[in-house]
């Protein structure tokens, strides 16, 4: 597979090239190869609360413009065991967890209903970052389901209604015939669908992915100990 050579990172923000981004030209995908060297991570550094940590990281890759900030990769597993993923945005956290709100009727709400425990990650890719969390979750209630919804523009509002999430259907004249069967039943108010609402991970382990160069990344982990104190503890990339 014949990929082009990349040789440079552009600061999306400044245009201002950052580093160098693949080593010399490819000539195949396993050729590929990237030297991190934006930044590091070390104890001293770093936050003592994940979440005050999350935060920090997630302002940085809003403030530096980097494509969808707020979308994650959410995993789950089925009753046959078989892990599945897709991604999601995250739309509030706080120290209850982290938010998306989703089709409850879709393949990774019935995945949840029979297992609640999940991963969350997210990559920006242009601040060589990961973050990846690990909880159990449950739905958020009934009232933050409302707010949110209703806030969402009236055209998202109809598409909750008119899409069989994860089901088949015979072609895309489904959709757009369900979206104006409900734009003219609801008019301007569409109300919540009971098969749509929030989720919230409640994390009980975080890690925090920094790329270094030579493939020695930093990597930091915090568990949940008793009483909410949280370990951090260095992990070999």
């Amino acid at each position: 597979m014949n990929i082009p050579g990349y040789q440079w990172v552009t600061e999306r923000a400044t245009g201002v090239p950052v580093g160098p981004a693949y080593t010399g030209r490819m000539k195949s995908i396993a050729e590929i190869r990237k030297s991190y060297e934006r930044a590091e991570l070390d104890e001293s550094a770093s936050l003592a609360d994940p979440l005050q940590q999350f935060e920090q990281w997630l302002k940085e890759a809003i403030s530096s413009e980097v494509p969808e900030p707020n979308a994650m990769t959410l995993a789950t597993v089925g009753s046959d065991l078989r892990p599945s993923t897709r991604v999601v945005l995250i739309k509030d956290f706080d120290a209850r967890g982290i938010v998306w709100y989703t089709n409850y009727e879709s393949r990774k709400g019935r995945e949840l209903a029979g297992n609640p425990y999940a991963a969350l990650q997210f990559h920006w890719v242009e601040l060589e970052r990961v973050v990846r969390i690990e909880g159990v979750v449950e739905r958020v209630s009934a009232d933050e389901s409302d707010a949110y919804f209703h806030s969402r523009p009236l055209d998202s509002r109809i598409g909750a209604w008119a899409s069989p999430q994860s089901e088949v259907i015979p072609g895309r004249t489904v959709l757009v015939t369900n979206a104006a069967k409900y734009a003219a039943q609801f008019l301007l108010q569409p109300p919540r669908p009971p098969h749509w609402g929030g989720y919230r991970l409640k994390p009980d382990t975080w890690q925090f992915w920094q790329g270094r160069k030579s493939r020695l990344h930093d990597r930091l982990r915090y568990t949940q100990q008793d009483q909410g104190v949280w370990l951090r503890e260095r992990l070999a990339p």
